[in-house]
């Protein structure tokens, strides 16, 4: 195994680089460049006039965001919506999708319902009725609900591709950390075309959600750590640097295994998921790595964040100092994950299984 960027992965990477360099935004109002740039492009199917790449280069490309806490629809149109349905959305459904992400339009995805992060067997109900399928259902936590155009919800026949205006679908937004836009989604009696029901469970969604995920904690604490470091090595006190205290330097020394941690969780999770390999001891592997990454993630990286804040001092809760994007969306991926003892459960069951 081979944890480095390969030559596609740095190019997105340095795509992202030169963007960033270029454009001082870090909200919604940068997602124009980001479609301007065809960064888009990189997953899209080459019919589509996409470069035909996969999670790898994605993974990178969310890295990359998130190295410089870009708070923007990627996450959730590239991770959650559009790597879930490349192998599995039919033309018909891809005809209507695939272009209208190369022009911008954001996709999300419904991972969560009541007092169940990431649920695996959805209550979200979909009835087949000749051509169309009703569903009904109440989804939690879902981003950028109001900005998609469709919306992927896992329900208890398979995952349904959902256009957000479609007649009973009811958006209630609710406070995220970030103050990006978030939402409960509720399903009453909402018909679709019977192809737009994929069949199987939401075990594939979920696993390129959380390598997503993973790709964006890695590039989260990676970026507060650069910000923190170089704030020790300037900020003088008495006289000397900040880093030059021994009980500062201790405390780099842990972030700094933490971020090492976070990357090498992350990448061996999105290395094997991204292997063409269907063998059962593959797959065990895959969701191995992912459920430990998720109880990294849950775990150490709100308390990564929360030790930068503490080597900042007041700067870092200043609303003008970006430590505090960094901060709120480690909050909120923690949140979704479900929190570090709901997972440590998971993986304690996963353990104790085999």
């Amino acid at each position: 195994m081979d944890f480095d960027y390969d030559e596609s992965q740095d190019a997105v990477a340095e795509v992202v680089v030169s963007l960033l360099e270029r454009h001082s935004e870090r909200d919604d109002a940068l997602w124009p460049a980001v479609v301007d740039s065809g960064l888009l492009l990189v997953a899209l199917p080459e019919r589509f006039g996409g470069d035909g790449m996969g999670l790898p280069e994605v993974a990178a490309m969310l890295t990359e965001f998130a190295t410089d806490a870009a708070q923007i629809p990627a996450l959730a149109t590239l991770g959650f919506g559009l790597l879930p349905l490349l192998d599995v959305a039919p033309d018909a459904l891809a005809d209507q999708i695939f272009p209208a992400v190369a022009k911008g339009a954001v996709l999300t995805a419904a991972l969560s319902e009541p007092g169940a992060p990431f649920a695996v067997k959805p209550e979200t109900a979909a009835v087949a009725e000749g051509g169309t399928v009703r569903i009904t259902g109440h989804k939690v936590g879902v981003p950028y609900a109001a900005q998609a155009r469709w919306i992927l919800v896992p329900t208890d026949s398979g995952i349904a591709v959902v256009p957000t205006e479609t007649p009973g679908v009811t958006l209630l937004e609710t406070p995220a950390s970030t103050g990006m836009p978030e939402f409960s989604v509720h399903l009453e009696d909402v018909r679709i075309p019977a192809e737009q029901l994929l069949p199987g469970g939401p075990g594939e969604l979920h696993r390129l959600a959380l390598a997503s995920i993973g790709a964006v904690a890695d590039g989260l604490v990676k970026g507060a750590l650069t910000l923190t470091a170089e704030h020790v090595r300037t900020r003088h006190q008495f006289g000397r640097p900040l880093a030059e205290f021994q009980a500062v330097a201790q405390q780099i020394a842990d972030l700094y295994v933490i971020s090492r941690t976070l990357h090498v969780a992350a990448a061996s999770a999105n290395w094997a998921l991204a292997q063409p390999d269907p063998s059962p001891e593959q797959q065990e592997r895959i969701d191995d790595d992912l459920d430990v990454l998720a109880f990294s993630v849950a775990s150490e990286l709100p308390a990564a964040m929360q030790k930068c804040h503490h080597l900042h001092g007041g700067i870092g809760v200043d609303m003008t100092h970006p430590l505090h994007r960094y901060y709120s969306q480690a909050k909120d991926i923690a949140r979704w994950l479900g929190g570090a003892s709901f997972r440590l459960d998971r993986l304690g069951a996963r353990c104790s299984s085999t």
